[in-house]
């Protein structure tokens, strides 16, 4: 995947967002609300987060630390994206709000639940639960009841992959480089789980990375424990890669045989020789 142009991509993809700042604290601030919203299309979702960090001014640090109830019902009031609504974004900005009040920094919220836990999933639960923290009896009465916060800022965290979650992570605590922004400094690159999501699922199954089907924690830890046999410091690193590269079409889910021919990916892959002896489709 070396001839992945990251430059190029990046424009695709809503780590664009935390690339606009410099300051760290505006940098996590803006990637968590950025991951946070980074499903479905994202023709859609990228306005959304767009129009958001602008009314929010140049530091959206600032602006979290600064917002209450009030702040939040200003900003929100009428915002609807798909599962989401502004009590859910409400949740998650005066948690990171009250998370840089307190802690200083998303980076030190996270890190308490990380030694304290000791694994991965541990770290990533007490987070979430700690910026769901909020006063939701007066957010529900200024602005109505949560409709999608869960799947915003799951809590408990559960079997699912979490892969939003982890991407956040791996733009922290990866690079810095042309995609990842490395500001996080307390965690190692090699305690990171790949943000496991269909492409990436498709293409862990296609180049023998795991033989699990569904887009779960533990299928994430086996497509992991195979990159990690790669790079054990940096197994994540082919992540950005892996996924545009089948979100660009080189790799869609209904394969032909002439796109399997012209792959680069054809010598390690499991299922494309098969579709090009055979010169027909297959999923």
């Amino acid at each position: 995947m070396a001839t992945t142009d990251a430059k190029a991509r990046i424009g695709f993809d809503p780590v664009e967002f935390p690339h606009r700042y410099t300051d760290p604290r505006d940098v996590e601030v803006s990637a968590l609300l950025a991951a946070a919203l980074a499903y479905g299309r994202a023709d859609l979702f990228r306005p959304k987060v767009d129009a958001l960090l602008k009314q929010m001014g140049p530091s959206p640090a600032a602006f979290v630390r600064a917002l209450d109830v009030a702040g939040a019902k200003a900003l929100l009031t009428g915002f609807v994206y798909r599962f989401n609504v502004g009590t859910d974004l409400a949740v998650l900005l005066l948690g990171m709000g009250q998370a840089l009040r307190e802690h200083g920094s998303l980076e030190a919220l996270f890190v308490r639940g990380w030694k304290t836990s000791g694994t991965l999933h541990g770290a990533l639960a007490a987070f979430t639960a700690a910026l769901r923290d909020v006063p939701m009896d007066a957010l529900r009465k200024a602005m109505g009841p949560e409709r999608g916060l869960h799947h915003l800022l799951p809590s408990p965290l559960g079997p699912g992959a979490a892969k939003r979650l982890n991407l956040y992570l791996r733009w922290m605590v990866r690079g810095p480089d042309a995609v990842d922004l490395g500001i996080w400094k307390q965690m190692p690159a090699s305690a990171l789980l790949v943000p496991l999501d269909t492409h990436i699922g498709r293409m862990a199954l296609h180049l023998g990375l795991t033989k699990r089907t569904d887009l779960t924690w533990r299928t994430a830890e086996e497509v992991t424990a195979s990159l990690r046999a790669l790079d054990p410091e940096d197994p994540v690193r082919y992540d950005f890669a892996l996924c545009h590269y089948g979100m660009s079409g080189a790799c869609p889910a209904k394969t032909l045989p002439q796109h399997c021919a012209s792959c680069s990916l054809l010598p390690s892959c499991k299922v494309g020789p098969r579709i090009v002896a055979r010169g027909s489709v297959q999923f």
